[in-house]
């Protein structure tokens, strides 16, 4: 009698969505922009230097138990490239995340969300500038098509609503913010070949133990982490959402497609923040919207086409 052949196996959730890059930046850019907005909110009430290396601190450790063994196996090629690792983690978790949540204390979301749109810009002159990767002209045609997208959605279909817009010290702050996760983004493709999970809790852990001196001088100065349920619920968003998951996500994504390919991407940030303000914030649903998400959406597929890849 001839055996049933045997089922196969199942899918893995993990493993496939660990080869979907254009999902999982996506998924970052969602995290990241409830990121903004929630930091904006709790602006004046949580202390910024103090969320920042929180945050950092409770995304190492929840990240060790499942890095301990890749940690332990890649620790020399980590060790080797020190130099690179501390870069990394300044850039990428120490000053971008630090001057991001402190200038949300001086300007507001809109303009936060607004200067994010040119991330891929950054990302694109420090690779210039470092490696001499240019830009293909899909590349730049798809980052200028989906910020026009942004502009669009941010200034409600309104053009001369950009002149109305002004620029503080806080927006100053974020748009160095980005200028340092730009520097991050280009370095990444040169990191040392480890687990990913290997070189997030390295990076993690070092950010914070950066964060911790400015982090004791706010302290001292009396703005203290007050417990109450805001201050929870906002340390547990930042911890597990734009923290442990967005990096994984992101870092992966740039692992598969590059960081030119992934730069656009951040375009959707201001995309999610605006259809947040119209969930959460009771915003009502116009054609600027609609248009602009059409824009955004149909830049980012031009821009990451595999054919333009030059990263």
């Amino acid at each position: 009698m001839t055996k049933p052949a045997p089922a196969p196996p199942a899918p893995d959730p993990v493993r496939w969505l660990n080869n979907q890059p254009y999902l999982l930046l996506s998924l970052t850019s969602l995290f990241w922009a409830g990121n903004i907005v929630l930091a904006r909110y709790v602006a004046g009430h949580v202390p910024p230097m103090t969320l920042s290396c929180v945050r950092w601190i409770g995304a190492f450790l929840m990240l060790l138990p499942f890095a301990r063994p890749h940690l332990r196996h890649d620790w020399r090629a980590l060790r080797a490239r020190l130099p690179l690792i501390v870069v990394l983690s300044a850039t990428g978790f120490a000053i971008n995340n630090a001057l991001s949540y402190w200038a949300l204390q001086y300007t507001q979301a809109l303009n936060a969300l607004l200067i994010q749109s040119s991330g891929p810009l950054f990302v694109a002159l420090w690779s210039l500038a470092l490696f001499g990767v240019r830009l293909t002209w899909a590349q730049l045609a798809g980052i200028a098509i989906s910020l026009s997208g942004v502009l669009t959605i941010i200034l409600r279909g309104d053009l001369g609503a950009l002149a109305s817009i002004q620029f503080n010290k806080g927006d100053v702050m974020f748009g160095g913010a980005l200028l340092a996760f730009g520097l991050y983004s280009a370095l990444m493709p040169r990191r040392p070949k480890t687990h990913q999970l290997s070189l997030i809790v390295f990076t993690t852990g070092c950010g914070a133990l950066l964060l911790m001196p400015f982090a004791a001088f706010e302290y001292s100065t009396g703005f203290r982490l007050q417990f109450d349920a805001l201050t929870v619920a906002t340390l547990i968003y930042v911890v597990i959402f734009p923290s442990t998951l967005a990096y994984l996500f992101f870092n992966r994504g740039i692992a598969l497609i590059g960081p030119n390919r992934a730069a656009p991407f951040f375009h959707l940030v201001p995309v999610f923040g605006s259809a947040m303000a119209i969930l959460l914030l009771g915003e009502q649903p116009r054609l600027f919207h609609l248009v602009g998400y059409m824009l955004v959406l149909a830049g980012v597929v031009i821009a990451s086409r595999q054919s333009s890849a030059a990263a």
